[in-house]
């Protein structure tokens, strides 16, 4: 028997891209960026003030992520967001959802939240065809450009699921791909406690935490992961905010 020796580049090289795999549910993805990588990108002159309210070339930033509504808890969740005067970003699903509650859409653009696409009906988009790809997002663009007058520039792919396919037809409706750097499962638990612990647990600069609003254990967390990021030094962002002052490329994917 042959036996194959791999010296630790070669293992950490494999261990990386495992992960990747691994993150992505893909084998085959290409030009994942992170949030720094973005802004290093963009050269700023000396000087010039950051288009955002929020400068995360300096800031601690962080981008509180939802996805799967709007449902009926969302508006509890808005309410909370407003209070703090935190922006989100919202990954709408268009099944039962968008197509529902067209006046909680508006109401998210209003208060200055940022509206992203989350398909149609949460398929695998890296088992279907082009068409169906399309026929999960297209929908989702038409409730949300009807109910706000904008038409989103951001998708999450359901499951993180993507491929250098999937991006094909991403940069073809103009949609960058969002993954995300903190989950806290919370789709699994309805224990608040252990909610807010994984999403403290795993939080780091620049981070996109993925959370469900629709699930009884998230809104509360929430209330508590808001005062305990705001102590550790995070400015919430949304995640266009994150990326600033580089631009979301469309077809591109963009992971902390």
């Amino acid at each position: 028997m042959t036996r194959t020796t791999r010296t630790p580049k070669t293992a950490v090289l494999l261990l990386a891209a495992v992960t990747t795999a691994a993150l992505t549910a893909c084998s085959t993805l290409t030009g994942v960026t992170s949030p720094a990588a973005a802004r290093n990108h963009v050269t700023v002159p000396n000087g010039t003030a950051a288009a955002t309210p929020v400068d995360c070339r300096t800031a601690k930033c962080v981008a509180l992520t939802f996805d799967g509504g709007p449902s009926a808890p969302t508006t509890t969740l808005l309410d909370i967001l407003k209070q703090e005067t935190v922006p989100a970003t919202f990954f709408l699903q268009g099944k039962g959802h968008t197509d529902t509650y067209p006046d909680t859409v508006r109401r998210m653009a209003e208060e200055g939240h940022e509206i992203a696409n989350h398909t149609w009906s949460h398929k695998n988009l890296t088992e279907l065809t082009p068409d169906e790809i399309r026929a999960e997002i297209k929908p989702v663009q038409e409730d949300i450009r009807k109910a706000t007058g904008r038409t989103p520039t951001l998708m999450r792919p359901p499951g993180g699921a993507t491929n250098d396919d999937v991006s094909k037809v991403m940069k073809e409706l103009g949609l960058a791909q969002i993954l995300w750097s903190v989950t806290a499962k919370d789709y699994q638990t309805t224990d608040t406690a252990l909610i807010k612990k994984r999403v403290l647990d795993q939080t780091k600069r620049d981070g996109i935490v993925l959370l469900h609003e629709r699930y009884a254990g998230t809104i509360p967390a929430v209330e508590d992961v808001i005062p305990a990021l705001g102590a550790q030094g995070y400015t919430f962002v949304t995640v266009s905010q994150l990326l600033a002052p580089a631009q979301p490329q469309a077809g591109k994917v963009y992971r902390p």
